[in-house]
């Protein structure tokens, strides 16, 4: 079994230590590095090359939104798990819109942690429907009428079913209840979603749900 490579980024020394101390025992996870703000991860990630990175989001120095927004731009990214104190908070969506995979309350229990970093790993988003309607219900008010007119042109580059399939993405089901909602089998719904992500530029499946969202899709 090949570990799980994970990057913990946070400048309190004794919350580094807690969440070492707390994911060291998976052994199928291996902690190759620390870091105490945002300026050093893009070092970090060339030297260790994580799978997945467990990003404070306030920092003094470089915050987290921004060490996000230069890993998730790289070609080799690394998944990255936003680790705040604030269900709905501004900052935890623009994360989330430049292509963090989720994010985990600081005081989430060890092995919900544990969790989201496999989950991540593999590829699943951390963010349930709840959450993510949480999310978006905080940023409703923020120039609403620009982002709609924004989401709706780029969507409109999406066929009739891929665009079905970017609603069903934005109301939180998983691909086998998508498959089954528009008669499809788990794997053309698999590659409807890739074909989103690559004809939208997005990187993981919270982003197109935030799109979605952005566009009205998910009140029609």
């Amino acid at each position: 079994m090949i570990p799980i490579r994970l990057l913990l980024v946070d400048d309190d020394p004794l919350v580094r230590a807690g969440l070492a101390l707390m994911i060291g025992g998976a052994e199928d996870i291996e902690i190759v590095g620390e870091a105490a703000d945002g300026g050093e991860v893009e070092a970090l990630v060339d030297r260790t090359r994580p799978d997945v990175v467990l990003m404070d989001i306030r920092m003094p120095a470089v915050d987290g939104l921004t060490a996000t927004e230069l890993v998730r731009a790289r070609a080799d990214a690394p998944q990255v798990i936003v680790l705040t104190t604030f269900h709905a908070d501004e900052q935890v969506l623009h994360a989330l819109r430049a292509g963090a995979a989720g994010f985990v309350l600081k005081d989430t229990p060890p092995d919900r942690i544990v969790d989201a970093v496999r989950r991540v790993a593999a590829g699943d988003p951390v963010l349930s429907p709840a959450v993510t309607r949480q999310l978006m219900r905080h940023a409703a008010g923020t120039r609403a009428d620009t982002r709609r007119t924004r989401a709706r042109a780029r969507l409109a580059a999406l066929n009739d079913r891929e665009r079905e399939v970017a609603v069903a993405v934005g109301r939180g089901l998983a691909n086998a209840e998508i498959a089954t909602g528009l008669f499809m089998s788990v794997a053309t719904v698999k590659t409807h979603v890739s074909r989103i992500l690559a004809k939208l530029g997005l990187n993981n499946r919270v982003q197109i749900a935030l799109l979605a969202y952005d566009a009205g899709l998910l009140e029609e």
